[in-house]
């Protein structure tokens, strides 16, 4: 029988739990996606036709999650370029959104995602939040992590920032010089954050590349969270249990 979070969090004396947002807060992981898809689609069909040739689009299900999900906004450009044998120009942060660099084209994505949030608003996982809510009643300190350079404007929005004692997100990883995941420098650095070691800290990722990084890391314990039915990718990858939906009046 296999052993609920909360007993694996007791026996294992964890006291920091570290979240990733996106797909595990929040429910902004299908809005990346979904920003992502209209941003290179367009794009693959306009460079397709000046060249006469036929790129297959962004497949949310294998792509999204291949290349782009859970890692810094231009590495994610360039992984899904590099996948359709696509090479651009580096530019820079400044290039306009749209330009054909790789940049650019990340900066037009955050122009899509930012228009998808102020039409649908923030919706978070009510599971997720009430055993936040429990488990920082019960002692446990809690940070939050992004690769997205929107975490904070998305906490504010959805009135989260209060449940979490550390943030370092996008924009932090670029201040600190960090490396994106698969590599653990942003959960090392919550863990850092909260006065921790990663031997007394649970993560909990619902990216392949998030689950790597946890493991990387030697974190105590590395939750995947499945939101898409892919239990079996989260567990080849270092997930240690996969939970669908965390638990609820459990003692």
């Amino acid at each position: 029988m296999q052993k609920s979070i909360n007993q694996l969090i007791t026996e294992k004396s964890i006291k920091t739990l570290i979240f990733d947002l996106d797909g595990v807060i929040t429910q902004t992981a299908k809005v990346h996606a979904k920003a992502w898809k209209k941003m290179f689609d367009d794009y693959l069909v306009k460079r397709g036709t000046r060249e006469g040739k036929a790129y297959t689009p962004l497949i949310i299900e294998t792509d999204y999650r291949q290349y782009i999900d859970g890692i810094p906004r231009y590495n994610g450009v360039r992984n899904f370029l590099a996948s359709r044998g696509i090479t651009l120009p580096e530019g820079t942060p400044e290039d306009e959104a749209g330009t054909e660099t790789v940049t650019g084209l990340g900066n037009l994505k955050n122009v899509y995602f930012q228009e998808l949030v102020q039409q649908g608003g923030v919706q978070v996982y009510a599971d997720t939040i009430a055993w936040v809510k429990q488990q920082r009643k019960n002692g446990l300190k809690t940070a939050v992590i992004s690769a997205s350079k929107n975490c904070k404007a998305i906490l504010a929005a959805a009135n989260l920032e209060h449940l979490f004692d550390a943030r370092v997100d996008g924009v932090e990883a670029i201040k600190r010089n960090l490396k994106g995941k698969p590599a653990p420098d942003v959960f090392l650095e919550a863990a850092n954050e909260l006065k921790t070691t990663p031997a007394e800290a649970a993560i909990f990722e619902d990216a392949i590349a998030g689950v790597e990084a946890g493991k990387a890391g030697a974190f105590a314990l590395v939750v995947g969270v499945d939101r898409t039915n892919d239990a079996s990718e989260l567990l080849k990858h270092g997930a240690d249990v996969v939970l669908q939906k965390f638990p609820t009046n459990e003692p």
